[in-house]
C-alpha cells in the first residue's frame, strides 16, 4: 500500500449528501476483483450520459477537477452496501483523501485498508473547503497526515483527529498483509516449533 504522508491539490467538491457506494461504483462493475482499473467507472451514472459521453457538469469532468487527489463531500459519505470497491474505485481514479462531515462506518474503514483518508471535520470547516474548492485551479489544499492540519490556499488550517494506529498504518504504506507480514520471522518460528511437535 502506497504511503500517505502530505499531498498538496486542487480539492473537487462534491455537494451532495447520502453518497452511497452504489453511486461511488454501480454494481455491474463488481464482477472483477482486482483493485486496478475501475476509475474510469467511479461515478459512472453522474460521470457520463446515456451515449456513453462525458457530462459536463459532473465535478470530475471539469478541467480544473480531473486531477483532484482530494475530494470534499456532503455529509454521509460511502452509505449503503459494504462494497470494497468503492475506494478501489476512488483509489484508482487518483482520489487519497475525501474530506466530509460524517461517513458510513464500513466504507470508513475500508478507506484506510486501501490507503486512504478520510477526514471528518465540523460543518462550518466543510463549508470553509467547499468555499475552496469551488475557486478551482486557482486553489488548493495540503493535508498533513504527521501534523493532522488541512492547509488553505490563503494558510489558513484546520485540524483534524484521527485514531493514531490508522494514522501510523497510513503512514507506513501497512494493510492488514503488511501488518501481519511485520510479524513474518514470529510466524515462521512458530510454525518450524509446531512442525517439530507434529513429528515428536
Amino acid at each position: 500500500m502506497k504511503p500517505f504522508t502530505t499531498i498538496t491539490s486542487t480539492p473537487a467538491p462534491m455537494k451532495v449528501v447520502n453518497v452511497d457506494t452504489d453511486m461511488i461504483i454501480p454494481k455491474q462493475y463488481l464482477k472483477t476483483i482486482k483493485r486496478t482499473g475501475l476509475g474510469s467507472a467511479l461515478f459512472s451514472e453522474m460521470r457520463y450520459n446515456e451515449d456513453g459521453t462525458e457530462n459536463p457538469d459532473f465535478v470530475l469532468n471539469k478541467p480544473a477537477y480531473r486531477k483532484s487527489e482530494i475530494l470534499i463531500a456532503g455529509d454521509n459519505f460511502g452509505c449503503g452496501s459494504s462494497r470494497e470497491h468503492a475506494p478501489w474505485a476512488l483509489l484508482d481514479f487518483g482520489i487519497r483523501c475525501v474530506i466530509s462531515t460524517s461517513f458510513a462506518d464500513i466504507f470508513y474503514n475500508n478507506c484506510f485498508k486501501n490507503g486512504i483518508l478520510p477526514i471528518t471535520v465540523s460543518p462550518s470547516d466543510l463549508e470553509k473547503l467547499f468555499d475552496d474548492a469551488d475557486r478551482g485551479s486557482n486553489a488548493t489544499l495540503t493535508v498533513n497526515l504527521e501534523t493532522q492540519e488541512i492547509t488553505g490556499p490563503d494558510g489558513g488550517t484546520i485540524r483534524f483527529e484521527i485514531d493514531q494506529f490508522r494514522k501510523h498504518c497510513l503512514m507506513n504504506g501497512l494493510d492488514d498483509i503488511g501488518l501481519t507480514l511485520q510479524k513474518a520471522d514470529s510466524i515462521a518460528s512458530y510454525e518450524a516449533k509446531l512442525k517439530q511437535r507434529e513429528w515428536a
